[in-house]
């Protein structure tokens, strides 16, 4: 979060991206950090799934990515 915020703030476009687990945390920092980063988060858990299924979990996002990324803001 901290990333995205610091690169967003240099006029970089940036996008958070996060499985669900973490959609609390990322609320929660946002908060403390005063800032409303564009965020897409992701089916839960990450760590055990197959490349395959990593593969399919980005090809799920990226309509959202590009989306928020481009979005005015």
């Amino acid at each position: 979060m901290h990333d995205t915020v610091n690169i967003e703030a240099t006029g970089i476009p940036m996008v958070f991206v996060a499985s669900t687990e973490f959609f609390d945390a990322a609320v929660a920092q946002s908060q403390a950090l005063g800032a409303d980063p564009a965020r897409v988060f992701v089916d839960h858990p990450i760590q055990d799934r197959t490349d395959e299924e990593i593969r399919a979990l980005a090809d799920g996002a990226i309509d959202e990515i590009v989306a928020a990324v481009t979005a005015a803001r």
